[in-house]
Formats: structure tokens, C-alpha cells, sequence
């Protein structure tokens, strides 16, 4: 979504109110102010909504019925969209411009789908940390989040574009549903 930003997009970042995003906590800072988190939410805007409540989801329902918002990008487990009742299918019945991005760390289906993961393990599982590593030595942790970047942001940011392409060609939006292991 910074890569959005940068483009021109008009993006809202939906934050908790009850769970900060760790971005803003983790330093270092800059006149008080988390320097990632300022580096990755530069040029949005920001709302704090609880969406386990309906008035929220209301709100983000109403934000995509009246074509205000037209791509959505959410990082959650599988299902939990669903269960806040925020899914694709009931979206694209409010918009059916929608292009809805789904990004996790293995996808919405399979075996590995439900688990909770960190850059490490998609990079273990995909073979990059073997990869890098030397016969008999631990594999080294890796300076940056590669996973993160090359498998998700950057293969997010490819698939919503091309999704835009096709809306501009067809009137329809379409789901998208990125991996972070499958990309690395």
C-alpha cells in the first residue's frame, strides 16, 4: 500500500484500537515517532476502527457501496475476514469494481494456511534460507525482510495492478489471494 501511495492512491490505513500496529512502537524514532512506521504509512490516512463491532464494519461497507474505496488489502488469517463479515463475496455485492487483495504468509488454502509465520519460516519453507546457507553451519538470519518485500509487497502490488488492467478493460474487479512463501 506505500507503493500505492507513491503512485497517487488515496489509501486509508484501518488500525485497532486496541492493538497497536507494532510499527508504531518499534523504534528507532524520530522526534517521537517510529521511523518504519512513518516510512510505510506515508502519504495515507489512518482510521482506528475496532471491527469486531458492526458500527465499523459498517463503516467499511459503506466506504466500498459508495465507490469511495475500490481496492481492498487486508493481512489477516483465513477466515477472519469472514467471520467480521468482510469477505470478497459480500463486498463484491456492494462494488463489483472491487479488487479485494488477500496477503498471508501461505494463502488461503492448504496445509500450512491456518499458521501463524514470520519471514523466517516462508523463507525456510521456500528454500531460500538452505539456499544461503553453508554445509553444516547454521543457516544466517537474513538482514531485511525478504519474504515480506519480494514475496508479498512486491507481488501484491503486481497482481492489484494487473487487476486493475482487467477492471479497465471489463468493468469487474476480482479477488487476489498472494503468498508470501509462494512468491519467495
Amino acid at each position: 500500500t506505500m507503493v500505492m501511495t507513491d503512485l497517487g492512491a488515496d489509501v486509508i490505513h484501518i488500525e485497532s484500537p486496541s492493538r497497536p500496529d507494532l510499527t508504531r512502537v518499534a523504534g528507532p524514532f524520530k522526534d517521537g515517532v517510529a521511523t518504519a512506521h512513518s516510512m510505510l504509512n506515508r502519504n495515507k490516512r489512518s482510521i482506528s476502527l475496532d471491527l469486531k463491532h458492526p458500527e465499523a464494519v459498517e463503516i467499511v461497507k459503506s466506504l466500498i457501496a459508495k465507490h469511495d474505496f475500490d481496492i481492498l488489502v487486508e493481512q489477516f488469517r483465513p477466515g477472519v475476514m469472514e467471520k467480521l463479515g468482510l469477505h470478497y463475496g459480500c463486498l463484491k455485492k456492494l462494488n463489483e469494481r472491487l479488487i479485494y487483495c488477500s496477503l498471508t504468509g501461505y494463502g488461503q488454502t492448504g496445509p500450512f494456511s491456518d499458521r501463524a509465520g514470520h519471514d523466517i519460516n516462508y523463507l525456510s519453507i521456500a528454500g531460500v534460507n538452505g539456499h544461503s546457507g553453508r554445509l553444516g553451519e547454521r543457516t544466517p538470519i537474513m538482514g531485511v525482510q525478504i519474504a515480506d518485500l519480494a514475496g508479498g509487497a512486491m507481488h501484491s502490488i503486481i497482481s492489484i495492478l494487473a487487476a486493475v488492467n482487467h477492471r479497465h478493460l471489463t468493468g469487474k474487479g476480482q479477488y487476489i489471494d498472494v503468498s508470501m512463501t509462494d512468491g519467495v
